[in-house]
């Protein structure tokens, strides 16, 4: 039996929940539409998934590790890099895309009721599809350089549920902000540039800590990009053990920031179909 949709004024706030549950064939069917043309018409197709945090990954490891000579906790600089690259081309795509969701659907917004948070959220799940097939080139070093996972990647998938987590709040705050303010299209790839160089992708927290301490490395967790690379790290490579207050605090920023983004985009939300 085919359900009926019922708007009843002064009640979104009690359907609105209800009714993501509901439209979950709306979200899967926008996931795979954006996952079927995001490479439509390319040379290579999915191959670029793979090529840009390679690229990012061997810029790194030349420059940092074969020029500034900077310690990898014990395992090949590579693998270090590329545990920090994977994690941070997630959330930078997820952020990237999700921002621009709104604004690239802004035909369907004006035409049909649906819960707005769909967008970006689907928008974070093809992010999460390029994080997925980019894991060949973990496995790929790892491969090469003899490096044997334990049993620390077991956990792996509760990082990535951290990778999600840290996505959504930045990415309902910024989809909700550029719609009503378009400047967020320019301020955003600064952020997303100037973020790659404050997050320990191409060092390690631990280099941080034995220079600074652990107060240092305490303030460098003020990033919720720190935990997650933290996190990835210790599955993966398994050579150092996790900095509890510093991923404390940063896994409770994104915690943090996402309540915040799902409060500001609910509260902008029923302007979109007229500002967008």
């Amino acid at each position: 039996m085919m359900e009926k949709l019922v708007i009843e004024a002064g009640r979104s706030e009690a359907h609105y929940w209800r009714d993501l549950w509901r439209f979950r064939e709306l979200f899967g069917f926008l996931a795979w539409r954006d996952i079927l043309v995001r490479y439509k018409q390319t040379a290579i197709g999915v191959a670029w998934a793979v090529i840009r945090p390679l690229l990012t990954i061997l810029i790194g490891a030349g420059i940092f590790g074969g020029l500034a000579q900077l310690p990898s906790d014990g395992v090949p600089y590579a693998v270090l890099v590329c545990a920090g690259t994977l994690p941070w081309y997630f959330f930078s795509s997820a952020l990237s895309e999700s921002a621009n969701s709104l604004v690239g659907n802004a035909n369907l917004i004006s035409k049909i009721y649906f819960p707005r948070m769909i967008l970006p959220a689907s928008a974070v799940v093809v992010a999460f599809v390029d994080f997925a097939i980019s894991l060949v080139i973990l496995g790929g070093l790892m491969l090469w350089y003899g490096v044997m996972p334990s049993w620390r990647l077991l956990t792996l998938p509760l990082f990535i549920l951290l990778g999600f987590v840290a996505a959504m709040g930045p990415g309902l705050l910024f989809t909700a902000l550029n719609v009503k303010y378009r400047d967020f299209r320019y301020i955003i790839p600064f952020v997303v540039q100037f973020g790659l160089f404050i997050s320990p992708v191409f060092y390690s927290t631990t280099a941080i800590q034995e220079r600074f301490g652990d107060t240092g490395r305490v303030i460098v967790a003020l990033n919720p990009m720190v935990g997650i690379i933290d996190g990835f790290r210790w599955a993966i490579c398994g050579t150092t053990d996790i900095h509890w207050p510093s991923f404390a605090l940063s896994t409770g920023l994104s915690v943090l920031l996402l309540v915040l983004g799902v409060w500001y985009f609910r509260r902008t939300e029923k302007t979109f179909a007229d500002v967008i």
